[in-house]
């Protein structure tokens, strides 16, 4: 083990980098990482923040609904669902994300548009949509 890292970095409790969580979506891995390698993590977290942050042009809303398109494209459910909870935490709507999955269900084909429904689908039956 590096002598940078102490044990207690690396316990099970949420890794942050910079006073942030290594992921803003709960991606479980991340946090594995940044405790294995925080100079990694801290490193990429300029180029997320520009990614994934707000934008000039582009809310965090349409900017998850973009990264919600590509992620139902290549099939991840998981990274759909954990990036369809950020849209709605900057204020999509339930309506907003099914009709993004049905834009990218046409360049993207049916699995696609699969990919995106089950996941709107499990966030539905969870209740993230009861006010």
């Amino acid at each position: 083990m590096n002598s940078r890292r102490s044990s207690a970095a690396k316990s099970a409790a949420p890794a942050t980098v910079n006073g942030g969580t290594a992921s803003p979506y709960g991606y479980p891995f991340w946090d594995w990482v940044a405790r294995e390698d925080p100079e990694y993590v801290a490193a990429r977290q300029p180029l997320s923040k520009l990614s994934i942050g707000e934008g000039k042009a582009l809310s965090i809303k349409y900017r998850e609904m973009v990264i919600i398109g590509i992620l139902a494209f290549r099939g991840t459910k998981d990274g759909v669902i954990a990036h369809m909870r950020r849209a709605l935490e900057h204020g999509a709507t339930k309506r907003e994300l099914l009709e993004a999955i049905q834009s990218a269900a046409v360049p993207g084909g049916g699995p696609t548009f699969a990919t995106g429904a089950q996941a709107l689908m499990a966030l539905d039956q969870e209740g993230a949509f009861k006010k």
